[in-house]
């Protein structure tokens, strides 16, 4: 099973929200297809853009259903099924599989930091329980742990974990599991502002929520450095690097709900705590939109 599910772009959709605080189903369909239809490579449901952690268990199942039915069967899909307990990581995990997903990410989320030990028991119990792929998800700053390179390479030990989703922002590191892990092991870039660079070190895709705002420019970046026009990539990169960097300072959830309003699209509500961007924040968004837009025409 060590090979590799997903290449390219693998985008990541906002949990949208309405005026009720429920999850606004209808127009969660909406933002992955219009992802779809940009064609991406993957989408990615339930992850820190999707606010996994402000769910209840009945809402990640109604968003991991809703994604396999919408995207049906057109590309693969990768669900966030992390909780803080083995026992619901477990169900998660199980839920995705029986619904139809391609492969499961999982990021240790724990209160207490975590034993190496404990880490590896963790993914070992839920691969133990599922016969899908499993994608490792290593960042530190949502975590609060960070997944050693000696670690990820004892967690590849279990069957079925073949991909790791590496976002610590240490290029550096990315080179480094690329030389010690082979070719044989999938690792993808979670780091926006790394995009470029992580792709000439070595990974297989780019985890990101930038497709909700600017599809076209991300797959045009994956595909130059496909066709090794690196001139080209550079050029693409430079386009979309201010953006980049915003929607990852200002919080994903807030900056893509901002953007799509921006480009006259619905983003529904966030959740509490929560809150939009300040009108400042939300006019520097639109400058950088603008100036996004300009470089393309």
């Amino acid at each position: 099973m060590k090979h590799k599910l997903f290449k390219g772009v693998i985008a990541y959709p906002i949990t949208p929200f309405d005026k009720g605080d429920r999850v606004d189903i209808p127009l969660f369909r909406k933002l992955v297809e219009r992802m779809i239809v940009a064609r991406v490579h993957a989408i990615a449901p339930l992850g820190s853009t999707g606010v996994l952690p402000y769910l209840t268990d009945a809402e990640k199942e109604e968003i991991t259903e809703t994604t396999i039915r919408q995207v049906n069967g057109r590309i693969p899909t990768l669900v966030g099924v992390s909780n803080l307990t083995t026992e619901r990581t477990v169900y998660h995990a199980r839920f995705a599989e029986k619904a139809g997903a391609t492969a499961v990410m999982i990021i240790p989320m724990s209160y207490w930091k975590l034993t190496d030990d404990e880490i590896v028991k963790h993914y070992d119990t839920v691969a133990s329980k599922i016969a899908i792929p499993i994608m490792v998800y290593n960042n530190p700053a949502t975590a609060g742990v960070d997944m050693s390179p000696a670690l990820l390479k004892r967690l590849l030990q279990i069957a079925n974990v073949t991909m790791i989703k590496e976002s610590t922002g240490d290029i550096q590191r990315m080179h480094y599991l690329r030389r010690e892990l082979g070719e044989e092991v999938a690792f993808y870039n979670g780091s926006n502002p790394l995009a470029l660079a992580a792709f000439s070190a070595g990974a297989s895709g780019w985890c990101t929520a930038a497709p909700n705002l600017i599809p076209e420019l991300n797959i045009a970046l994956y595909e130059a450095v496909q066709n090794n026009n690196l001139e080209e990539a550079r050029k693409l990169f430079y386009q979309q690097v201010d953006l980049l960097k915003f929607i990852v300072d200002k919080g994903l959830p807030r900056a893509i709900k901002a953007g799509l309003n921006i480009l006259g699209e619905e983003g529904g509500q966030l959740r509490g705590p929560l809150k939009p961007l300040t009108r400042t924040e939300v006019s520097e968004l639109e400058d950088i939109l603008n100036g996004v837009k300009a470089c393309v025409a």
